[in-house]
Order: structure tokens, then sequence, then C-alpha cells
């Protein structure tokens, strides 16, 4: 969450300044990378969830919600859920178990897999989504709080990242036709 006000000195500068003191500079600028991402993080979720709040939405449910209305037919096995939002299974319940009590998913039998459990969306779900998703473009996402021309390295830098820490791979390539 924000500061009620800001601090007159930037505190991870200033610890940054004391791991190099301390005689741990080797780490230091890595300390005030992870330390910065973190601080971040927490900023951006705050705005985040002050957009969301007047829905009674997470993230973590308006994520779910907005990738089933992005689906085809707006329903998706739980498995598939899990995957692409990278959440572990149990987070997909409990998310799942929360909407459908407030009335904006359903839980049915996957119709071809009988140990698949298939999540639709329902229509109070897809309008909800679908203000809640207007709210966050005009709040946050269309106001991020960086300077356009960074958007597109900050996004390089973080997917470089997620890369190499195994989060996702490239696709393979497709060859040429014959």
């Amino acid at each position: 969450m924000p500061a009620s006000s800001p601090l007159p000195i930037d505190p991870i500068a200033e610890a940054k300044r004391q791991w190099i003191e301390h005689g741990w500079g080797d780490a230091a600028s890595g300390m005030a990378a992870v330390t910065s991402i973190m601080r971040a993080q927490q900023l951006v979720l705050a705005r985040v969830e002050g957009a969301l709040k007047p829905f009674g939405l997470s993230f973590a449910r308006f994520e779910l919600l907005r990738l089933l209305a992005f689906s085809r037919g707006g329903a998706l096995p739980m498995s598939s859920a899990a995957a692409r939002l990278q959440v572990h299974p149990t987070s997909v319940t409990n998310t799942v178990d929360r909407l459908q009590a407030a009335g904006l998913v359903e839980r049915s039998p996957h119709p071809t897999d009988g140990r698949a459990t298939l999540l639709k969306l329902t229509s109070s779900g897809s309008e909800l989504v679908a203000v809640a998703t207007d709210a966050l473009n005009e709040t946050v996402f269309s106001k991020p709080g960086f300077v356009d021309s960074d958007l597109a390295d900050l996004v390089g830098i973080l997917a470089q990242f997620r890369r190499n820490s195994g989060d996702f791979g490239d696709p393979p390539t497709i060859p040429d036709p014959l």
C-alpha cells in the first residue's frame, strides 16, 4: 500500500547503501532490484484492488472471470484454468468456490472427460467481468504509472526474466511448407 505521504528518502537506495557498507556490495544491486520489484508489486496491486473493490472482486477472481470470458463459449476445464493462470489447482478451487457462491461461474462435468470439471461463466459473471474490465482499463491499465516509452522496455525485461526463470518457453518454430 502506498505511504500516506512520501518518505524523505528512498528506503531501497538507503538499504543498498547499507548493504555496501556492511560488505555485501556484490549482492547490493540484486537486493535493490528484487526489493524494488516487490515494492512496485505492492503499489500496483493496491491500485488494482482499489479498482476491483466496488465489484467485490479480488484480482485472482477477476483473472479467472476474464480467462473464462476470453475462452470459447465462456467455459474451460479447471485444469486448463489453473495452467493458464499459473497457479496451483487448489487456488483455482478456492477461487471457483467463491465465484460459484456469488453466482458468477458454474461447475459441471466435462462432456467428454469424466475425470474433469468444466467451469462456465454465468451471464452475471459475464456482465460483472465486463464492467470490472472497463474500470481496470480506465483507472489502472491505461494509466499504469510508467512513461509510455518505458513500457515496452519494462515488459521485455520482465518477460526475459520470466522466460529465464522457466515461467514459459518460446513457441516451437513452424517449418516452412515444402
